[in-house]
């Protein structure tokens, strides 16, 4: 398995009313953090994007355990655990930095997506073997 950590700080107009972080700006913490990974392993959102292949959104999900407030250093973890085929699946846990408890998790999907022909396509053997080598030296660390 594939972890990143990415450090968030909740800022002030993230909260709602109530003083939380607003439900929606998790998805924007789930899409930093994912391409802060996919960039650590090798695989630059940009390089990707240059070479005719487009990554949407298939599949969400978000399960909110406990608010984060104003000023919270959150610590997302995006975690790959598989190899990706026509679909790229990305876990997540969202804890305040340094602490055990579960703030919220998710799970995002990506296609592969040939731009210029709009099809869906296999994940390229060089995006395979990319996370193939993240996947391995994780397991090595």
């Amino acid at each position: 398995m594939f972890v990143y950590e990415h450090l968030h700080r909740v800022r002030y107009r993230e909260c709602d009313p109530m003083g939380y972080a607003y439900h929606a700006h998790y998805v924007d913490y789930f899409e930093v953090a994912r391409t802060e990974a996919l960039r650590q392993v090798g695989l630059p959102y940009k390089a990707i994007e240059d070479s005719g292949i487009i990554m949407p959104v298939i599949d969400l999900s978000i399960q909110y355990r406990r608010p984060a407030f104003y000023d919270d250093m959150l610590s997302i973890l995006c975690m790959i655990s598989e190899l990706p085929s026509t679909r790229l699946t990305i876990d997540y846990e969202v804890r305040r930095h340094g602490e055990k408890e579960l703030l919220s998790t998710g799970k995002v999907t990506l296609c592969f997506v040939d731009a210029a022909r709009n099809r869906p396509i296999r994940a390229p053997e060089h995006v395979i073997e990319t996370i193939r080598r993240g996947l391995t030296a994780s397991a090595c660390d």
